[in-house]
Order: structure tokens, then sequence, then C-alpha cells
């Protein structure tokens, strides 16, 4: 049977001297989480990161949550640094190349499929999960569940609330439809 996982980033955030200060989510960023969540779902499952973004996001879009876990960063010092995939002309391209090396962002992206099987796991044949993280983790997670999919079709990098739909069969991820919350 198939299952879903929709994999989301975390909407926009708050930026100056109330960063940090109440919740993490700009206004903006409540909005935009709603619209997405008003498409989307419903979800047997919901998982976030550990940051209050993550889960923030994840009410936001009106789904409760139930759990989060530590998710490593995409940014490996070395390998990839803080938002170099926007300045790359083919970023899942350029990620497959990195994670063809097999070192720290392997292992990254090794220990987020892990948590998106889990989530997976946590529902039955015919239902959907969401994982809410962060951009610079979900790409390169991405391209090692379909290492052989068309990685030029895919675009830009995530934008704040973009997500990826996921189809699951057979034990195996079999396709990816790209979602982006603001066209």
């Amino acid at each position: 049977m198939t299952r879903w996982l929709e994999v989301r980033r975390h909407s926009l955030t708050k930026k100056g001297d109330s960063r940090g200060r109440g919740s993490h989510l700009s206004n903006e960023g409540i909005a935009l989480a709603r619209a997405v969540g008003e498409r989307t779902g419903p979800f047997a499952y919901v998982i976030c990161g550990e940051l209050p973004r993550h889960l923030e996001t994840a009410v936001a879009m009106g789904f409760a949550v139930d759990g989060t876990v530590a998710l490593p960063s995409g940014y490996v010092p070395g390998e990839v640094n803080h938002h170099d995939q926007w300045d790359w002309p083919e970023p899942y391209v350029r990620y497959k190349e990195i994670l063809d090396q097999q070192r720290g962002l392997a292992k990254v992206a090794a220990e987020h499929r892990e948590i998106w099987l889990h989530a997976l796991s946590s529902i039955a044949d015919g239902e959907s999960a969401l994982v809410v993280s962060s951009g610079g983790a979900i790409e390169p997670t991405l391209v090692s569940c379909l290492p052989d999919h068309d990685h030029h079709a895919w675009g830009k990098p995530f934008s704040h609330c973009d997500g990826v739909r996921l189809t699951f069969e057979g034990g195996n991820f079999v396709d990816a439809t790209i979602d982006r919350a603001r066209p």
C-alpha cells in the first residue's frame, strides 16, 4: 500500500528586537502557515524539530503535534555553509554531488531520513504524516531519498513554508511533488 509524507520548512519568523520574544513566527508567518494548512492534510501523525518555529508552524497550519525531535543542521562546516544553497544554480544537483562524497552532509541526511521513516511507520497505509523542519536540511534529505530522480526539475531551495509530498510504497520513496507556499 501507499503512504505519504509531507515535509515543510518552517514559516516566516520575527526579525529585529522582537525576535525571540513571545512567539517566534511573525504575523505574516502565521498567516502563511494558516493558508498552507487550509490546503493540506489531514495528517495522521505530525512531528517537528525542537525549534519553536517548527512547532509554531505546525500549530499555525492547524495540526496538533505528536512529538518533537532533535534535527541536525544541514549546514556542515567545510561542506555547506549557511544558505549556500541559494547561490547554487541547481541546488539539488549540487546536493547530490556533495552527498555522493559520503561525508558529514550524508550523515545529516541519513539522520533526517530515519526521522522521516519513523513518521511513516507511525501511520497506516493510505494515511499521511507531516514533518516540519528547516531549509538546508530538507533539500539534501530529499535528494538522499530519491537519488535517481531528475534533480534539475526541482528548482530552487525551500522558502518559508514550502514543502514536498513524498509517496512511499513497498518500503521505498518513489515520487516527490514540490509545493511552493507562495508561487
